[in-house]
C-alpha cells in the first residue's frame, strides 16, 4: 500500500523577510535623506492626498485586511520609482517621484480588489446633483462667451440634452429602463471625468503649503488635496468606463470589440439604481445645491472646484439628515391624525 505524500504549497514568508527587511532599511535612509535635505522632497499637500486617498479606500472596501494589504503591496511596488530610467542617475528626482507611484499602484489595486465597491451606485439623485454641478462649473468657467468657438456651443448643447433627461427623470415618475440607466450612467461618467481633470488641474495651481504664512490658508490647501485623494479612484474608474467605449488595434469594431462592449454597457446599466428617488429629495437637491452655487458664483467664497467636490462629499448626509427628518414630521402626523 502506497501512501501519497502531500505536497506543500509556496511557502511565502522566506520572500516576505528577503524583500521585506532590504527594503525596510532603504525606507530608513530615504526617510533619513528626506529629512536632512535643504530642499523640499515630498511636500505636505502629498500627504494630504494620499490622507483622502486611504479615507475614501477604507471607507468604500469596509475591510481593514483588504486596506491594509493594498497599502503594504502599494508600498513594496512603490519602490519600482527608484530603477534607473535615465543616464544619470538623481536620487532626489526619484524621491519626488516615488509617493505619486505608490497612489498610482494603490488606485490601481483599490479597483482591482474592489471594482464592484468603487464603481459607485448611482440614483436619479446623484446624477442630478451631478448636472447641477456640471451647469454651475460651465457657468463659472465663462465658456458659454466663447461663442466664436464652434465647437463649445455643441458640447454645451450636448451637456443640457444629457441635463434634461436627468432633471426629467428626477422629477417623473416614468420607469427607469435600461437605455435611460445606460445613458444616465454614461453621463454620471463624463461629468465626473470632466470635474476630475478641472479639479486636479485647479489643485496643482495652489502654492506650496509650506510656503504659506496662514495657518488657514494651509489647511485649505490641504483640504483641497484631501478632497483630491477621495476623488481620485473614482476619476480613474470613470475613465476607464468611458475608455473602453473606444475601438484599439485589436478591437476595431470586430466580434471582440462588440463582445466588450455589452460587456461594458452591462456594467453601466447594472450600477444604476432602478429605484426612483422622492421628489421631495429631488426639490431639495436643486433648492440646496442652487443656493450653495448660486452663492458661491456671486461672492467667489472659493474656487468652483473645491465647492463642488465638497458638494459631493456632504450631499448625501444633508439629504440624509432632511430625510430623517420629513419621515419624522410624516409619522408624527399620521399618528396624530389615528389618534383624532
Amino acid at each position: 500500500m502506497t501512501t501519497k505524500r502531500k505536497s506543500k504549497g509556496v511557502v511565502l514568508k522566506p520572500y516576505l523577510i528577503g524583500i521585506g527587511i532590504p527594503l525596510c532599511i532603504f525606507s530608513l535612509y530615504l526617510g533619513y535623506r528626506i529629512s536632512t535635505t535643504d530642499k523640499i522632497l515630498i511636500p505636505v499637500s502629498v500627504f494630504a492626498l494620499i490622507a483622502g486617498l486611504f479615507f475614501e479606500a477604507r471607507r468604500v472596501t469596509g475591510s481593514w485586511l483588504t486596506f491594509i494589504g493594498t497599502v503594504l503591496l502599494s508600498f513594496i511596488l512603490s519602490f519600482f520609482a527608484f530603477l534607473p530610467g535615465e543616464g544619470d542617475y538623481f536620487l532626489d528626482s526619484h524621491i519626488q517621484m516615488w509617493p505619486y507611484v505608490f497612489c498610482f499602484f494603490f488606485i490601481a489595486l483599490s479597483i482591482m480588489f474592489a471594482e464592484d465597491k468603487v464603481i459607485p451606485k448611482l440614483t436619479e439623485g446623484i446624477t442630478l446633483i451631478q448636472s447641477i454641478s456640471i451647469i454651475y462649473w460651465v457657468i463659472d468657467s465663462a465658456y458659454l462667451g466663447f461663442t466664436h468657438i464652434y465647437l463649445i456651443p455643441i458640447i454645451i448643447l450636448f451637456g443640457l440634452y444629457f441635463a434634461g433627461w436627468s432633471f426629467y427623470s428626477a422629477f417623473s415618475y416614468d420607469e427607469l429602463k435600461r437605455k435611460t440607466r445606460l445613458r444616465l450612467s454614461i453621463w454620471s461618467s463624463i461629468i465626473m471625468l470632466l470635474l476630475g481633470i478641472d479639479n486636479i488641474y485647479s489643485v496643482y495651481q495652489n502654492p506650496a503649503i509650506e510656503g504659506t504664512n496662514s495657518s488657514m490658508f494651509a489647511f485649505y490647501i490641504a483640504a483641497q488635496f484631501f478632497l483630491l485623494g477621495i476623488s481620485s479612484i473614482y476619476i480613474v474608474q470613470n475613465y476607464f468606463m468611458l475608455a473602453e467605449f473606444i475601438p484599439s488595434r485589436d478591437r476595431f469594431f470586430n466580434e471582440k470589440y462588440y463582445k466588450d462592449l455589452n460587456k461594458l454597457k452591462k456594467k453601466h446599466i447594472d450600477r444604476y439604481s432602478e429605484e426612483q428617488v422622492s421628489k421631495f429629495d429631488s426639490l431639495l437637491c436643486v433648492l440646496i445645491t442652487g443656493t450653495i452655487y448660486s452663492l458661491n458664483y456671486y461672492f467667489h467664497f472659493v474656487p468652483r472646484n473645491f465647492i463642488i467636490w465638497t458638494v459631493f462629499l456632504l450631499f448625501p448626509i444633508i439629504i440624509s439628515f432632511f430625510g430623517r427628518k420629513s419621515n419624522q414630521i410624516l409619522q408624527t402626523s399620521q399618528t396624530s391624525s389615528s389618534d383624532q
